[in-house]
């Protein structure tokens, strides 16, 4: 088989079940999903459905209780740089300054010094830090800090971009500004990104595709793909129409959990 019809990401029919006070909980049931390179996915759900449960299995910082969880159709078997994780608290170094931070992975991993400067050099322009190289992480931003830990995981080389709502904590106007930045950056790199989020109307702007999970346990129910040309306008008809089938699609859920 060619490698580019292996896709990046595969779960096959990948349950997870935690124990949690004696209790088995079901997070996940048989969750299918194949992410091809390149791709830009977002993954939409009411919470609990197990979006972030999903997201970590792809990282490698869980292990699935059943199926397979695979990387170039490689088991994956715990955390590597080739999948760089975003949070929505970034989790930024806070003794370092911008510039370590970003250079950090790449030391770790016995580049030289000046290979670490000229990756860094690289993505701090590509998130448009240049002239905070020097800043520690309390006097930045909210929108600084996420940009510094999306180069971060840049710099590391990372193949695939794992983001668990990094923009869920921002002001509306700073969230918008870093949904262009993104799309820019993944449009510029050829990365492949996975990105759970609450909101149906970033999904939709993001994404290639978005993949709609339903509760209790949970598993892929729907996937879209959106076909709307970049950049996306938010206020267009075809926008909406997309909001309003998502919307749907959500409110179903819930209506069959409370029922």
């Amino acid at each position: 088989m060619a490698e580019a019809a292996i896709p990046i990401l595969e779960m096959k029919n990948v349950g997870k079940i935690y124990a949690q006070q004696g209790r088995a909980i079901e997070a996940l049931r048989g969750a299918n999903l194949r992410v091809k390179k390149g791709e830009f996915i977002c993954l939409i759900g009411a919470s609990g459905c197990g979006k972030s449960t999903l997201l970590r299995l792809a990282a490698g910082f869980e292990t699935a209780t059943s199926g397979d969880n695979l990387m170039w159709g490689v088991p994956i078997s715990g955390p590597g740089p080739s999948r760089g994780m975003v949070f929505q608290d970034y989790g930024l170094f806070p003794w370092l300054n911008v510039h370590d931070n970003i250079g950090f992975g790449p030391k770790s991993r016995g580049r030289t010094k000046a290979e670490t400067r000229d990756t860094v050099d690289r993505f701090i322009e590509l998130v448009g830090l240049q002239n905070f190289a020097d800043v520690f992480p309390h006097q930045l931003s909210g929108g600084m800090k996420q940009r510094v830990a999306i180069a971060r995981v840049l710099a590391n080389d990372a193949e695939v971009v794992l983001m668990d709502e990094p923009f869920g904590a921002l002001d509306a106007m700073t969230r918008e500004r870093l949904q262009d930045e993104l799309v820019e950056i993944w449009s510029r790199t050829g990365l492949t990104v996975l990105f759970v989020t609450h909101s149906i109307e970033e999904a939709i702007f993001l994404a290639d595709r978005v993949v709609v999970m339903s509760p209790g346990p949970g598993r892929i129910d729907n996937e879209y793909r959106i076909d709307l040309p970049r950049p996306r306008d938010i206020a267009s008809a075809e926008f909406n129409q997309w909001r309003r089938l998502l919307s749907s699609q959500l409110h179903s859920h819930h209506a069959r959990k409370a029922g």
